[in-house]
């Protein structure tokens, strides 16, 4: 981190599920700085301007807004009212931030996430949350296809430690990497790689 005040105005953080039923006995074993990682991420975003977006899982009991798979397979995280679905305690939302309900993988299914980012003018979202594999994989994946530079801030993830790995290792041609202490170094190449984007628009 640094001193140095860097402009974010462009940039989003997507904290996504960051909930119970998602944080396991295993990952708390594999990861044990994870919940320390986050809550210093959003110190971070907050003190630096970096808008904060919570991504998160519910489900009614009667099944009415499971996808289908979930509706033949029985039980799923995050039911309505129940423990899992709470938050944990180093993610909780500040008053002002935003929370989407997701009931899916992928946070852009509802499309008012991206419309929100448009209006905001975010061109490059940072993701981080549980587990890497599935949702913050899938949001990531579907906010790059949506014309969003993006980039997974890694110890800010946490999964079964191999589909943890494989996921970052596999994916690099879809996201960037990132760590929590290098966000600031990799700022301004960031910021140049938005600049020249932005001069690749066909002029009105």
């Amino acid at each position: 981190m640094t001193d140095v005040h860097l402009d974010w105005a462009q940039f989003a953080l997507l904290l996504i599920d960051m909930q119970c039923d998602f944080w396991t006995e295993r990952m708390a074993e594999t990861f044990p700085q994870f919940p320390a990682n986050v809550a210093r991420l959003l110190e971070f975003c907050r003190a630096e301007g970096i808008e904060v977006i919570h991504l998160r899982a519910s489900f009614r009991p009667d099944m009415s807004d499971w996808m289908v798979r979930y509706k033949l397979r029985g039980p799923i995280p995050c039911i309505a009212g129940t423990p899992g679905v709470e938050t944990l305690p180093c993610a909780r939302d500040k008053p002002g931030e935003i929370v989407m309900i997701k009931r899916t993988f992928d946070g852009f299914q509802d499309p008012e996430l991206l419309r929100h980012l448009r209006q905001r003018g975010k061109r490059f979202v940072l993701t981080a949350g549980l587990v890497t594999s599935t949702c913050v994989l899938f949001t990531t994946v579907s906010a790059a296809q949506n014309g969003l530079m993006t980039a997974v801030i890694e110890d800010c993830c946490a999964d079964e430690p191999l589909a943890h790995n494989q996921t970052l290792d596999r994916y690099a041609f879809v996201f960037e990497r990132t760590t929590l202490d290098h966000l600031c170094d990799c700022h301004s190449r960031w910021s140049s790689d938005l600049q020249r984007l932005a001069g690749t628009r066909p002029k009105a």
